[in-house]
């Protein structure tokens, strides 16, 4: 089974109903497509922006944040990272690159594209929401 490692950025957009990202959480996490990598720091980051009062504005927020919290809770695979990484200014972003290390995940899902510069990192592609989605539906149709 694939593996990805999924930013938070991708999760709020989740939760928000957008396109991609939605499609990934709702059509490809929720029904066991692929396995979620994460770590306590990357799950603590994102209780903590989900949670932040700017996103209750949106209809419905609240309830998907809180299905695919408790959903990603229960059924990803929870990694401790060993190793200390420092090559993008944002330590948050260099939390992901650490679980990558550990996790050996296939994809690091992300929309954030003015830190994460680089096609890979170790074993992991680095991809943005639409080509994980792509990769994703290739893989599974040969099946």
């Amino acid at each position: 089974m694939r593996s990805a490692i999924v930013d938070t950025n991708v999760l709020v957009s989740a939760a928000l109903g957008s396109g991609y990202p939605r499609r990934i959480m709702y059509e490809l996490f929720l029904f066991g497509k692929f396995e979620m990598h994460v770590s306590n720091v990357l799950m603590r980051e994102y209780e903590d922006v989900l949670g932040r009062p700017k996103f209750t504005k949106h209809p419905g927020f609240e309830v998907a944040a809180t299905l695919l919290m408790e959903r990603v809770r229960q059924d990803a695979c929870h990694y401790t990272p060993r190793e200390s990484v420092h090559v993008i200014r944002d330590d948050s972003d260099n939390r992901l690159l650490e679980l990558a290390l550990v996790s050996k995940a296939d994809f690091l899902v992300t929309g954030n594209f003015n830190d994460f510069t680089f096609p890979t990192f170790g074993e992991t592609k680095v991809v943005d929401p639409k080509l994980f989605w792509n990769e994703m539906e290739s893989h599974t149709s040969q099946y």
